[in-house]
């Protein structure tokens, strides 16, 4: 995964259209959070990606994997924060039913949230949503939308896998 990343950084800002120097360097998020998990880097919040520069100069030998509990509460943090940007796609194209229990999706965000929080996986809520990019995480740009949806589905990728989910790399579920 290095050496791939490696790559596809030599080949940007030339190749920055192409659509596996993209797929490359975004890989380099999973990348940065195994290393995460072997204790080699620190994990940003869910609106800063990783540094891919700094992910490809750190060897990975010299790591110590964390506990499986930590694992366990980060994989978990992952996976609420790419079901947040799920949602967030999903209610714009119409595509998602509200769970009957709740009268609007602000309410379930809202209770998300505040139960991911309880749990000590999310940070405190704004304003009965997650926070993120220094606002509520319903008024993100676009772009700011599609970062955090990136940098939540490779992270999720990879802590699913490290949890054990699916069979290999390539075969890991991320259910939100």
């Amino acid at each position: 995964m290095r050496g791939e990343l490696r790559s596809a950084l030599a080949r940007l800002p030339a190749e920055s259209d192409d659509r596996a120097v993209v797929d490359a360097v975004w890989r380099g998020e999973a990348l940065g959070t195994l290393l995460w998990a072997l204790q080699l880097a620190e994990l940003p919040g869910y609106d800063h990606p990783f540094d891919p520069d700094a992910v490809v100069q750190v060897d990975p030998a010299d790591g110590d994997l964390r506990g499986a509990e930590d694992l366990e509460l980060e994989c978990e943090s992952a996976r609420l924060w790419h079901w947040r940007a799920r949602t967030t796609e999903l209610q714009a194209a119409g595509k998602l039913e509200l769970p009957a229990r709740y009268a609007t999706f602000d309410q379930l965000i809202a209770a998300t949230a505040m139960r991911g929080y309880e749990q000590g996986v999310l940070p405190s809520p704004m304003r009965g949503d997650f926070h993120s990019y220094g606002k509520v995480y319903r008024h993100l740009t676009p772009e700011q939308h599609a970062e955090a949806h990136s940098i939540a589905l490779e992270r999720h990728h990879a802590l699913n896998w490290l949890c054990g989910a699916g069979s290999d790399w390539d075969d890991v579920p991320l259910d939100t």
